[in-house]
């Protein structure tokens, strides 16, 4: 910080951080030190409305806060630069992001959909988007499928990858190349992975979205969502929605989800770290019928992580399906000491659940099994606690399940 002759503080000399790598860019990206205090870390910004010098003149930026913020600015300014992007947007969930983005097609728009997809993202789809004229089309493999799925009306194809919640993965730059020889725009949920691990973009997404509640915010105390992409065209119809349907987050909640935002490296790694341990460890253990992890050389679609994930990494999240079935499932997440049953994911806390009977307990059991989702399957958010003890945890839970069993 600079103090002038006058007492005054000087600003932060302006400079370009794109260049930086990622750990600067998430601590330095959307964070301007405060002009007049010297503040390094920006006030929260509460207030709803912005005086004006004269009708239609605003002192500064902004206006009313459901059209931007500068808490909200900040926030985009920051996930854009992590993810690669010119432009940023964030919602009131990850959620609210999906819908607004499926509200800028018209009546009669075809959209392609990965099959093994988040249960709310599924609801919207058969449930919300066909009442607004939007028909959903489901494959199990996207990338073989895709040219015989094209119509002249689909606008969109949707991909997780990692998928929900059996970490299914999908090339990405394989599906866009495909999907812009017809000009269709292409989506990626990164939620699974976060920008650390992967950036979308870079395969050629048009669009990549987050469930900022998972990994970006990674403290469980922050509901949002947030989309990326560098198309001025996209920028001007998704601003118009953010602010015309309203679903935006609180200054508050942008600042906390920013404030996480500045770890995000440490805490990907930690988790990605554990989540590589606990996996080799269930894939070791005879009460194990199967390990999802992206990261273990089993994984079906391994290649397709080594070329996607910042080095191979196979992020924080994995599925398994354990020996006994539903019961077996249940009680191995009753007995757990340090994962706790919940839902969500992507926070310092390391959770366990089951996904037939929770997150996508609202799709028909004929859907789920068809995408992996058996009621056997148990889904671990792997967070940041010691490596040693998360492993240890897993084991002992599988054993007394067994044991409790015979």
């Amino acid at each position: 910080m600079t103090i002038l002759t006058n007492g005054e503080v000087a600003s932060q000399p302006s400079h370009d951080i794109s260049s930086r790598k990622f750990a600067t860019r998430a601590v330095h990206a959307g964070s301007p030190h405060d002009p007049v205090t010297g503040a390094v870390i920006p006030a929260i910004s509460l207030s709803t409305t912005f005086a004006q010098s004269s009708v239609g003149s605003p002192v500064g930026l902004y206006e009313y806060s459901r059209s931007s913020n500068p808490n909200r600015d900040n926030f985009e300014t920051a996930v854009a630069a992590l993810e690669g992007a010119r432009y940023a947007l964030s919602f009131s969930s990850g959620s609210a992001t999906t819908a607004t983005i499926l509200q800028s097609l018209a009546h009669g728009s075809h959209v392609i959909s990965v099959s093994d997809v988040y249960g709310g993202t599924h609801r919207y789809f058969t449930k919300v988007a066909t009442a607004h004229g939007v028909r959903v089309t489901f494959s199990g493999s996207i990338e073989l499928d895709i040219r015989s799925l094209i119509e002249p009306s689909t606008k969109l194809i949707w991909i997780e990858s990692p998928s929900n919640p059996t970490l299914s993965l999908v090339d990405i730059q394989a599906v866009a190349d495909v999907a812009h020889e017809y000009g269709v725009l292409v989506v990626v949920d990164n939620t699974f992975l976060s920008p650390y691990v992967q950036n979308p973009l870079k395969f050629g997404a048009d669009i990549v979205v987050h469930s900022v509640t998972k990994y970006i915010n990674g403290h469980s105390d922050v509901l949002m969502g947030v989309a990326a992409f560098n198309s001025d065209e996209l920028n001007d119809r998704l601003t118009f929605l953010q602010n015309a349907i309203g679903a935006v987050p609180s200054p508050f909640d942008c600042w906390l989800a920013h404030r996480g935002l500045k770890t995000l490296h440490l805490r990907a790694k930690a988790a990605s770290s554990n989540a590589q341990a606990v996996a080799e460890a269930l894939e070791a253990s005879p009460h194990i019928i199967a390990v999802n992890y992206p990261g273990l050389p089993s994984h079906k679609q391994r290649k397709v992580a080594i070329k996607q994930h910042r080095n191979g990494l196979g992020g924080g999240m994995l599925s398994f399906r354990i020996k006994g079935g539903a019961q077996a499932a249940h009680k191995f997440c009753q007995l757990t000491k340090i994962f706790t049953l919940a839902e969500s994911l992507g926070g310092v806390e390391s959770l366990c659940e089951v996904p037939s009977s929770m997150t996508h307990a609202g799709i028909p059991q004929i859907e789920r099994e068809a995408s992996g989702v058996y009621d056997d399957l148990v889904r671990l958010s792997c967070g940041i606690e010691d490596l040693d003890d998360l492993v240890e945890d897993v084991l002992q839970a599988v054993e007394l399940t067994v044991s409790q069993k015979a």
